[in-house]
Parts: C-alpha cells; sequence; structure tokens
C-alpha cells in the first residue's frame, strides 16, 4: 500500500529515520556511543536487585541515559522513552513560582526576547522544564528585583513547596498498604503473563536472571523487527506458549480467533440473504412509497435551502407559504382525531410525522434567515449608487423589509430600519467629524513647530497670483499660493467638511435622504412599492405609530442640530490642548455597513478603519505661543498667507451657506424653528473667517516689501514686477474676502430661506479698515526697502535677504531686463520712485475702485488720504535721492565763488580783463548732473526732466546764495564773469529750465546789479556783444560733450509720469 509524503515523515521523525532518509534502513541509526553502556549500567543494577526509586531515580537524572538505541521502537511508554518528549509536555506558560507576575512569558515578550519561536529558549524559563535555568531565570524575569522581593519570592516558593510536600506525604502515608497490595498484584499479573510458554526462551537464554527492564526492552526490539528471524514468522514451540499471555499469542486467543472469524465469514454467506433481504425489501417498498406519497413535503426544505442560497425571496416566501398550509393539515387531522375519540390512520400519522419534521427543518431555516435579514436591514444603510438607474435598482432595504412582512415578524420592519439609520447616522457624525478634527490639529501642531517663514518662498507665493504670470492663463494657481504643508492642511479641512455637509457626497445628503424616506413612509407613499404579497399578509405593520412618527421627527432635528454644533464647534472653539481624550479607541458599534469607497466621504463612516494617519505614540506638542493671530484658529494652518487663506475659506463658506440652506428648506426644520440657529452657524463661521483672513492680510502686507526682487517688468523697463504683484495681492485676496462677507455662490437660488444674510456693518468696517491698512503698509515697505543700508558684501543689513541678483530670482521668473547694480541705494531709489508714480497713477486708483465695486462702498476720504500720503512719501524719497547731488553742486558753487581767485584779475589798471570761458566749478556742476543724467535716463527715464530739473533750481539757488555772500562790490571783470557762468550753466541745460529756476536766475542778476556801481554797469552793456560771441563759442564747443542735457526730436514737455515735484 502507498505511504503519503506526510505519513512517511511522520513516520521518519517517530522512528527516529531523518538522518538516514528511508523507511527501510540496512541498520539503526546509532545515537550515543554510551548507551550500550548505559544499557549495561542498568542491567547490571538489576541484578545487584537495588530499588526500583533508585533506578528510576538514575534514569530520570542522567540525561545521557535517558536516550536508548532502540527507543523509537520500544513496546510502552517507558521511563526511558517518556523522558525524551517530556518537553513537549512543558506547558506555554506559567506563573511566577517567586509570585511576581501572573505569567512568565509576557515578563520576557515586555523585555524583548523572542520566546513565542525560540521553544527551547522559553523552556530554560519554565519550571516544569527540564532545562530550566535558575540563573538565567533570574537574571532575566526578576533582573530589577531587590533583595527585598527576592527575599519575599524565596518565602513564597518555600510555602509553594511545603504545601505540595505535605499533601504528597499524607497521601502515601493514608494509602501504603493499598500501593503495596497493588505493587504485589501488578508483579504477579505480570509474572504469569511473562512466564507462561517461555520456558524454550528460558533454556535458549541460557538460565540467565530474569530482568523486568530487559525483557521489555528484548520484547520490544523484537517485536518491531522484520524478516525471516522476527517471532511473528517462527511457529510457536508448544500449545502451552500458543496459550499464554502474552502479545505475541494475542494474550491467548490467537488459537481460536481464526476458526471462528471463518465460521462467522461463511454463515454470513449462507444466511445473510435469506434472512436479510425479504425484509429489506419491505422497507424499501415503504420508504419509497411514503416519499412518492409526500414527495412536495420532503422537497420543501431543500426548495427553501436553495432558495435561500439564490436570495430568491420570492421562492422563500412561497415555500414559507406551503409549509404553513401543510401544517395547518396536520394540525386539522390531529385536532379532528382528537375529537372524534378514535385513532390515526397509518397514512394520516404518517403525514403528520413527515410534516413535523418538515416543519421542523422549515421554521429552523427561517428563523436563522430571519436574523440575517434583520442583520442585513439595519446595516443597509449605504447610499444607492448613481452609477445604478432607477429602473434597474431595486432599493435593499425595500426588499428586505417586503421578506419580513411576508414571513411574519413580530416588530416593525419599517420602525426599525429607521430608527437604525439614525442610530447609525447620529453615530457617524458624533464620531467621524471629531476624529477629523484631531487629525486636523496634528497637521496644525506639525506646521506650527516646523520650520520658520522662509522671506524668499513667501515672496514666491505672494508674486503667484500676479497678471504678469502665465499662471492664471493655464497652470493651477492655487498649487503656488503656499507651501505643500500648508496647502496639505487646507486640503484636509476643505474634505473634512465636505464629507460632513455634502449634499451629494456628505453625511448632510444621507440625512436629507433620510427623512425623504422617512416622510414617504409617514405618508404611507413608500409602502406602494411593496409588491402584492406583502399586502396580502396583512396590513397592521405597513403604517407607522405615532409615536414612531413623533420619534422619527425627533430624531430628524437631533441630527440637523448635531452638523451645526459640530461645524460651530469647528470654527468657534479655539485650538485644542489635550488630545488624549479625543483619540481614545473608538468602541465597536452593532451597525456595521461597508462603506462605499468611491464616495469621497467613505472615510468618515464609523467602521471605515480606524487606524489615525498619525502614530498616537508620538502625538506632536501644542503650538507655541508666540502671540501671532493664527493661534486661536483650529481652523487656520499656522503661517499661512492670505492669498491661500482667502481662496479656501470662501470654498468652505460655500460649503456651509449651502448646507445650512438646503437643512433651512426642510418643512422640518422650519417647524422645529432651527431657522435662527442656522442663520446664526453661517454668521459665526463668517465672522470667525473674516478674523483669520483680515488677521493675515494685515501680516502679509508688512511682508509685501519682500516681493521687491528688483527685476524688471517686461511691460515697462523702468519699473519692476512689485507694483505688478502688490495689484495681483491685492486683487485676489479683496475678491475672496468679498465671496467670504456676502458667500454669493451660496444665496445662489435659495434667497428665499434667508439663511444667508448680508455682512454687518461691523465686519465691513473691519475689512475697509484692513484693506487701506494694507496699501499703507505696503507704501511704507517699499520705501524701506528702497532706504535700508546695504553691507559692504552686497546684502540687506535687514534679515531676510529681500534683494537678490537682478537676472535671477531663484523662482526661474526673469522674464524682464535685468539691471546693473540692484544693491546700489540710488537705483533702488530711483526704481522705487518710478513704481511709486505707477501706483499713484494707475495701480492705486484702480484697486480703490475695484474694492468699491466688490463691497458696494465709497472709500472718497481713504483715497485722498492715500495720495497725500503717497505724494509725501514720494517727495521724501525725491529729496533723499537728488539731496546728494544738491549738497555736492552747493559745496562746489559756495567754495568756488568765495575764493579770492574767482574774479579774474585785471591786466592793466585802465583795462579791465575781459573772460572768454566759464570758470572750473561751472563743469564740475555740469559733470555732476551729467553722471545724474546718465544714471537717472538708464533706470527711471520718466524721472530725468524732474530730477535734473530740480537739481538746476538747486543749483541756481545755490549760484545765488553764493554771490550774495561774497563781500565787497563786484568789479565789471567780476560781473562779466558771473554772467558767463551763469549764462552757460542756464543755456546748457536750458532744455530742463523751470519756472522757478528762471526765476531764481533772474534774482541773481539782480543780486549782482544790487553790488556794483553804474559805471561797471554801463561797461557791461558794452561788452555784452562780445560776451555773447565768447558764450556762442562756448555752446558750439561742448555741444558734444553736453549733449546728453539736449532735446531729443520728437520729445516734448516733460516726459511722461513726471513727478510732483517737477
Amino acid at each position: 500500500m502507498p505511504v503519503s509524503a506526510q505519513t512517511e515523515q511522520r513516520l521518519l521523525q517517530h522512528y527516529g529515520l531523518t538522518r538516514v532518509g528511508t523507511l527501510y534502513p540496512d541498520a539503526w541509526p546509532h545515537q550515543d556511543d554510551d548507551s550500550s553502556g548505559d544499557e549495561e549500567d542498568d542491567i547490571e543494577a538489576q541484578q545487584n536487585n537495588k530499588a526500583i526509586n533508585r533506578q528510576t531515580s538514575k534514569l530520570s537524572g542522567n540525561s545521557r541515559s535517558s536516550y536508548s538505541k532502540y527507543r523509537n521502537i520500544d513496546r510502552h511508554a517507558s521511563i526511558r522513552s517518556g523522558t525524551t518528549t517530556s518537553e513537549s509536555l512543558v506547558q506555554q506558560d506559567e506563573a511566577d513560582p517567586l509570585g511576581k507576575a501572573s505569567s512568565v512569558a509576557s515578563e520576557l515578550k515586555q523585555r524583548g526576547l523572542p520566546v513565542e519561536e525560540n521553544l527551547k529558549l522559553r523552556n530554560r524559563f519554565m519550571l516544569s522544564s527540564t532545562t530550566f535555568s535558575p540563573a538565567l531565570f533570574l537574571s532575566q524575569v526578576h533582573q530589577d528585583a531587590s533583595t527585598q522581593d527576592l527575599l519575599r519570592g524565596l518565602d513564597t516558593l518555600s510555602q509553594s513547596i511545603e504545601q505540595k510536600s505535605a499533601s504528597l506525604k499524607v497521601l502515601v502515608e493514608s494509602n501504603f498498604e493499598k500501593f503495596v497490595r497493588a505493587k504485589a498484584t501488578i508483579d504477579n499479573v505480570y509474572k504469569e503473563m511473562r512466564d507462561q510458554g517461555a520456558d524454550v526462551e528460558g533454556q535458549q537464554a541460557g538460565r540467565r536472571p530474569h530482568s523486568r527492564h530487559a525483557s521489555r526492552q528484548s520484547v520490544s526490539h523484537f517485536r518491531n523487527t522484520s524478516g525471516p528471524f522476527s517471532p511473528t514468522n517462527k511457529p510457536l514451540p508448544s500449545d502451552k506458549k500458543k496459550n499464554a499471555l502474552t502479545k505475541e499469542s494475542e494474550y491467548g486467543v490467537q488459537g481460536i480467533k481464526a476458526p471462528l472469524v471463518e465460521v462467522a465469514i461463511k454463515a454470513e454467506e449462507v444466511w445473510g440473504p435469506a434472512i436479510g433481504g425479504r425484509e429489506k425489501e419491505e422497507t424499501l417498498k415503504a420508504v419509497v412509497s411514503n416519499i412518492e406519497s409526500h414527495k412536495d413535503i420532503f422537497r420543501l426544505s431543500g426548495n427553501l435551502h436553495e432558495s435561500i442560497r439564490k436570495s430568491d425571496y420570492d421562492g422563500i416566501a412561497e415555500a414559507w407559504k406551503q409549509a404553513k398550509k401543510y401544517a395547518d393539515q396536520a394540525r386539522n387531522i390531529a385536532e379532528i382525531a382528537e375529537g372524534a375519540g378514535g385513532e390515526l390512520k397509518d397514512s394520516q400519522a404518517q403525514f403528520i410525522i413527515v410534516t413535523a419534521k418538515t416543519w421542523h427543518h422549515v421554521t429552523q431555516q427561517i428563523e436563522d434567515f430571519k436574523r440575517d435579514v434583520w442583520r442585513k436591514l439595519k446595516s443597509s444603510h449605504g447610499r444607492k449608487p448613481a452609477a445604478v438607474s432607477d429602473e434597474t435598482d431595486k432599493e435593499e432595504h425595500m426588499e428586505l423589509i417586503g421578506v419580513l412582512l411576508q414571513l411574519g415578524v413580530d416588530e416593525n420592519p419599517i420602525w426599525e430600519w429607521l430608527h437604525s439609520r439614525y442610530v447609525y447616522l447620529k453615530d457617524k457624525i458624533a464620531r467621524s467629524f471629531e476624529r477629523s478634527r484631531i487629525e486636523i490639529e496634528i497637521l496644525r501642531r506639525k506646521i506650527a513647530n516646523g520650520d520658520q517663514t522662509d522671506v524668499k518662498l513667501l515672496a514666491r507665493h505672494l508674486r503667484s497670483v500676479s497678471d504678469s504670470k502665465s499662471l492664471r492663463a493655464g497652470k493651477d494657481v492655487h498649487k503656488d499660493m503656499d507651501t505643500p504643508a500648508v496647502l496639505a492642511f487646507w486640503e484636509k479641512v476643505q474634505t473634512s467638511v465636505t464629507g460632513l455637509l455634502s449634499s451629494q457626497h456628505g453625511v448632510l445628503g444621507e440625512v436629507l435622504e433620510y427623512w425623504e424616506i422617512a416622510q414617504s413612509f409617514i405618508d404611507n407613499k413608500a409602502q406602494r412599492n411593496f409588491p402584492t404579497p406583502v399586502f396580502a399578509a396583512g396590513i397592521e405593520q405597513l403604517e407607522l405609530e405615532p409615536d414612531d412618527v413623533q420619534n422619527l421627527r425627533a430624531g430628524a432635528v437631533e441630527l440637523i442640530n448635531l452638523l451645526r454644533e459640530n461645524i460651530f464647534a469647528f470654527f468657534s472653539d479655539d485650538p485644542v490642548e489635550d488630545l488624549s481624550d479625543l483619540y481614545s479607541p473608538i468602541p465597536p458599534t452593532p451597525i456595521t455597513p461597508a462603506p462605499d469607497s468611491s464616495s469621497p466621504a467613505s472615510f468618515l463612516t464609523p467602521t471605515a478603519k480606524r487606524a489615525f494617519t498619525f502614530d498616537p505614540a508620538t502625538i506632536p506638542p501644542p503650538s507655541p505661543r508666540r502671540g501671532d493671530a493664527w493661534e486661536k484658529f483650529a481652523f487656520w494652518p499656522p503661517a499661512a498667507n492670505s492669498l491661500s487663506g482667502s481662496y479656501h475659506l470662501a470654498r468652505l463658506l460655500v460649503l456651509v451657506g449651502t448646507a445650512a440652506s438646503e437643512m433651512a428648506s426642510l418643512p422640518l426644520t422650519r417647524q422645529a424653528r432651527l431657522t435662527d440657529s442656522l442663520r446664526s452657524l453661517v454668521a459665526a463661521v463668517r465672522e470667525r473667517s473674516l478674523q483669520a483672513v483680515v488677521a493675515a492680510w494685515s501680516t502679509d502686507a508688512d511682508r509685501v516689501k519682500w516681493m521687491e526682487n528688483w527685476q524688471r517688468s517686461p511691460q515697462r523697463n523702468d519699473l519692476t514686477l512689485l507694483p505688478e504683484g502688490l495689484k495681483g495681492w491685492e486683487e485676489w485676496v479683496v475678491e475672496g474676502v468679498q465671496k467670504i462677507a456676502y458667500v454669493s455662490e451660496a444665496n445662489a437660488g435659495r434667497e428665499e430661506e434667508g439663511v444667508v444674510g448680508a455682512p454687518s456693518a461691523k465686519l465691513l468696517t473691519l475689512v475697509r479698515q484692513a484693506f487701506v491698512g494694507s496699501l499703507y503698509k505696503a507704501l511704507s515697505g517699499m520705501v524701506e526697502c528702497a532706504e535700508k543700508d546695504v553691507n559692504k558684501n552686497g546684502e540687506d543689513g535687514e534679515e531676510g535677504g529681500v534683494v537678490v541678483n537682478g537676472s535671477s530670482n531663484g523662482s526661474g521668473e526673469g522674464n524682464g531686463a535685468g539691471i546693473g547694480s540692484p544693491l546700489n541705494q540710488n537705483t533702488r531709489k530711483l526704481l522705487t520712485l518710478s513704481n511709486l508714480t505707477h501706483l499713484r497713477i494707475e495701480t492705486l486708483p484702480h484697486l480703490l475702485s475695484h474694492f468699491e465695486a466688490a463691497f458696494s462702498l465709497k472709500l472718497t476720504d481713504e483715497s485722498a488720504k492715500l495720495r497725500d500720503v503717497l505724494s509725501q512719501i514720494e517727495s521724501r524719497l525725491f529729496d533723499s535721492y537728488i539731496s546728494p547731488t544738491t549738497a555736492r553742486i552747493d559745496h562746489l558753487v559756495s567754495s568756488a565763488i568765495s575764493s579770492p581767485n574767482w574774479a579774474p584779475a585785471p591786466t592793466r589798471p585802465s583795462d579791465p580783463a575781459r573772460p572768454t570761458d566759464a570758470k572750473p566749478y561751472i563743469y564740475d556742476v555740469l559733470l555732476t548732473l551729467v553722471l545724474a543724467h546718465s544714471e537717472i535716463s538708464t533706470t527711471a527715464p520718466a524721472l530725468l526732466h524732474p530730477l535734473i530739473s530740480h537739481a538746476l533750481e538747486k543749483a541756481s539757488e545755490s549760484l545765488l546764495a553764493a554771490f550774495q555772500a561774497r563781500t565787497g562790490r563786484y568789479s565789471l571783470s567780476a560781473l562779466m564773469q558771473a554772467t558767463l557762468d551763469v549764462e552757460f550753466l542756464a543755456q546748457t541745460l536750458n532744455h530742463f529750465t523751470s519756472d522757478k529756476a528762471g526765476e531764481v536766475q533772474s534774482r541773481i542778476y539782480l543780486a549782482l546789479d544790487e553790488r556794483t556801481d553804474n559805471e561797471a554797469r554801463a561797461k557791461l552793456q558794452a561788452e555784452l556783444p562780445e560776451m555773447r560771441g565768447a558764450l556762442k563759442k562756448l555752446r558750439e564747443g561742448s555741444k558734444g560733450v553736453y549733449g546728453c542735457f539736449r532735446r531729443e526730436r520728437g520729445q516734448g514737455g516733460r516726459g511722461r509720469g513726471g513727478s510732483s515735484r517737477g
């Protein structure tokens, strides 16, 4: 007979042949070389008639003598073979013998020891094991124990040993005589069984002393030996041995066993068919007849089982109907017989027995099916998939209610299903969003405990909504508005609120659907969809009781209140400080529907996976208190900017407003007077959201200056990207704040409910102040950025590194022309002046009109104040830039004219000196203005005319002050030199001459005329033609040198964007 691989492996292990690998070895494998010596020691011990208890202790105490070469084929479970499997009898766990712990294995697992995987290691700690190690036990289990603990453990161990020893002693003393008699009886019986028929063996053995142990070993050895010399193949030498009470002779029955078996076989062959054939035939005929006459009843149980397996509810109802019909017939037969006082016929009795048996099986299946249907009904709360059309989709709960009504139930399945769904929704609202709040707070803490704001990264985020970028045209601008951590926080909040308040995929949609279904059952409209057999079964449970209707209404109102309170608490409460109570394990709920993974709100179901998205063992600490505005808002991510905040809060307000309007549209809500509560919810969420956005708006206004990277605008080379970035940022925030304040998208089509009202005057004032304040801060920051000091390494003195290289800003945004030295302070001032001029003329009026249109407000006073402040800032920065130039000019003029060598000395007393060239200081003044002209024209050409004109005015004033400060009267030579200097400077800068400069020049001539005499005055008139010729030569000679001051063709006036100082 072939042996399977599993059986072969067990046999190899049992007989110790795993090393040989075959069940038919040539020789038995040896284990220990000294095992034979151990056996000889045992035989010698028997020959010396040692006590049995001494032999037993030797066998159990010597680990090497506990194994025999033939232990795998021993016939009896002797002491030797028993010791080999003692380790398998060790308990998997046991109490600490010193009384410290109730489980040794638990203590070891807490200390990191692999006792579950390593059984040998575990047995070394178990007191019941032969490999128990006291030293290892104490060093691991009691490594933290004190001396007193060990002493107490010793007392415990001593008491345990004394109790067990005393019990054993009492048992032995009280039954000692019984033990002796039992031992003597066992020895006598064993001797008779062993010695009967063993005379031949005794002679062959040479009359050697008999050892019970050795005899047992030899018997077991020959019993398992195969071959021609096996005792089983050798005929017994005598009848006496054949009848011996040994296992080889089957304890005396071997001689008669074979004849008896042969006789039994013959008797069965001869008389079996004759005796049992007819009886079997009659029995089979009766059974077939009975089955044929009641085949419909017999088939009921199988048909019902098949219908249940296929979920064929119509088949189940039909089978139950037939079973009740047959049961009623059997009951009528029994009642008629009992009433008549007669006996039942055999056919009637058979019908009643068959029906009763079938009824028992059917009712058992129906009860099991009912329990399963009740379970399904109370868990059928998933929303109907949108992909399944109404014609093909039959709602599960209607089918389950219908089949329960047909089968008959004590409770009303309609009420039970509606109540279970109410419990399910209540549990879902109360637990799921609170769990989301925990995860939101964890994200908030992680962001708060992270790195501080990177100003360059913040500047890039604020510039992300600029009109000059291609982001608004094609790319998703929302991904660049803030850091990934902040955007992930907003998405988490959005997903959580959507899962709660969305009417399509959220819990609110399930609540609205629940009340719609409940209302249809209350109005008896849903019952019309039941099949006809449901009405045939009775209509007493098709209608809801008045108390049930009232409870349904109260439950729906409670669900709406729970939704409102959760959202209100999330937006109104401060951040949670202690999360231990919130993330405690959630107990299982009896309502366990399978969540729809395709729904965005599936993560909110109470049966969803309860593992958090964070490790509860490593909860981050609460966010540090630094006095920031966001610290009191649980829904606002730390360090988030106003762009992302206004955008995402506007989306959240749409959800809240739409949900409040939908809840208020229910007649149930109006009856319960919840409209005011919903209106208060929208107002509170709006107010908190506006407070958070306004705080971030003000903070970002202080950081607008970080957007200045001194990179030229691609549209205008005299502007940087800051004006355009400021415009885009302000427009985006104003639009977001407007959506938050008016919740216009939520109001669409819901005006009749009146839940989302207009913002209060207080909120509008708050928004107005935030807008105007942001403009003031932005203007101040621009000037601060332009005037800040630059250290010798070319970096800003202020932390943050606002100024970067003009050719690249580190984010790939370098579209405009680079500037030569963006760290030059004069270049900064010129670019800032140009930016301020552009803001005053274009950007600021556009932002003001945009705000007024968004909020239907007039900013007349604020506009006037902003323009005044902007003019003052421009004037201050204008003077800050041109003052070094005018100061140098004043120094050159005053030092030159006050010098005694300024006036030309006459060659002869009667012949005055006639100057033909301007003094050197005039050329120094013109050179200074040439350098200023070059710097201005390459940086901000629009500012060239006002700045050079202002410098000419200051130069003229310096000339007037210097001429007035000179002592003495002016001679003809001095008058001619002064006239030549003034006219040469004025005519060279004629293009930049202003009315004020002309007036100052007139005052110069008056001051010179006042300090000369009539003779010099008259001679000057005679020298004027010659002076004009000299002046003309000077102009012609310097035309190429000072050509930058000439008016270009096609250029008129003062140029565009002239400063107010022009």
